[in-house]
């Protein structure tokens, strides 16, 4: 399998190819126990491309005006998220109807490399509590925003990142389903959508500098931006999805990530841009990246780079909604396994990958 060959590249390098190394590796993969997998198979049902279609049409639609931050597309899409997690009543971490995480225009004032003159803007969260262990916390996290409009063209944004954002909605919905009918997760999930993404990762920035729950509490960040399209590179073969960052930080979550998909789905995991010295520093340029420097382990999720990606075209009719419900459903069953095993994910120490 392709995984094989890019992880030998990755992990077994010098003294990681010793016995003594191996031997973990394997300690590792033995020690994981897959959960509850009826269960997880029942609630998946529930995430369907029907559902995925009708929210990815009103979220990339004109009536946001292409999710700029700041501006008044951007606050009407926070709000259309909001308002899907009261009706559900999947509950605020604020422990009020307030979902917003308000972020002042002072922080983009102060940040480094920020050219734009940028409006105070919110990530929105939305928290299950877990029934064993609440305090532990696995973060599921989107970017809300998008490019707006230029020269009178909505950029709609249906795979970046409306794809990510509507796949978070239907993950919450079908823990809030499991949670209704007596299988709570044991540990906590928080679900961030975060703002200013597109001008430099800047919404989960804020919220690693101003955390609702301990950082050092969080188990891991499972990261989806772009899963709705194909590549180039897969024309001919769309079952895939690449993962990057899986093994950085945690070589449990790697295996977690890889056990969970051999259960439930024949998925390809792609990890050609996982390497460290890939060109286009993927690892760096999503959400995900502002967790992984609080040394929280992460897994992004990314469909890869399309003939509309930033354009105005990025159009929700181009969205592959059978795939992108089997990704997200590969996404759920992690998450499951994660807020559901006896115990929270290891963090490796001296790890190569720590950067």
């Amino acid at each position: 399998m392709k995984f094989i060959c890019t992880l030998s590249l990755l992990t077994l390098i010098g003294t990681c190819a010793t016995p003594k190394y191996s031997t973990r590796i394997e300690n590792i993969k033995e020690s994981i126990t897959i959960v509850d997998s009826t269960l997880v198979k029942k609630y998946a049902s529930t995430i369907t491309p029907e559902d995925l279609k009708l929210q990815l049409y009103q979220f990339a639609s004109r009536e946001f005006e292409g999710r700029k931050t700041g501006e008044p597309g951007q606050k009407k899409a926070a709000e259309f998220l909001q308002n899907f997690y009261k009706r559900r009543a999947i509950k605020s971490p604020f422990k009020d109807e307030n979902y917003f995480q308000n972020i002042p225009k002072s922080f983009f004032d102060e940040s480094v490399g920020v050219k734009e003159n940028i409006g105070a803007t919110e990530n929105v969260l939305a928290y299950i509590e877990g029934s064993e262990k609440p305090e532990e916390l696995l973060i599921l996290s989107a970017h809300l925003d998008h490019e707006g409009v230029k020269n009178g063209q909505v950029y709609y944004g249906a795979d970046d990142n409306g794809s990510g954002t509507v796949a978070l909605l239907e993950i919450a919905e079908a823990f809030k389903i499991a949670a209704e009918n007596g299988h709570r997760p044991k540990r906590s999930i928080l679900f961030i959508h975060c703002t200013a993404e597109e001008v430099g990762i800047l919404g989960s920035e804020y919220y690693v500098k101003h955390p609702v729950f301990p950082l050092e509490n969080t188990i891991a960040n499972l990261n989806i931006d772009m899963i709705g399209r194909v590549d180039d590179r897969h024309i001919n073969n769309k079952n895939y999805i690449y993962l990057i960052g899986s093994d950085r930080h945690s070589k449990e979550l790697h295996f977690i990530s890889e056990a969970v998909r051999n259960t439930y789905t024949d998925i390809d995991l792609d990890y050609k841009y996982n390497k460290l010295d890939d060109y286009n520093q993927y690892y760096s340029r999503s959400d995900h990246y502002s967790f992984a420097k609080e040394n929280v382990p992460v897994i992004f999720y990314f469909n890869g780079e399309h003939e509309d990606y930033t354009k105005a075209t990025d159009t929700p009719d181009k969205i592959d909604y059978e795939l992108m419900t089997k990704r997200i459903k590969l996404i759920f069953a992690t998450s499951w396994q994660l807020v559901n095993q006896e115990t929270r994910v290891v963090i490796d120490e001296n790890n190569l990958f720590l950067k």
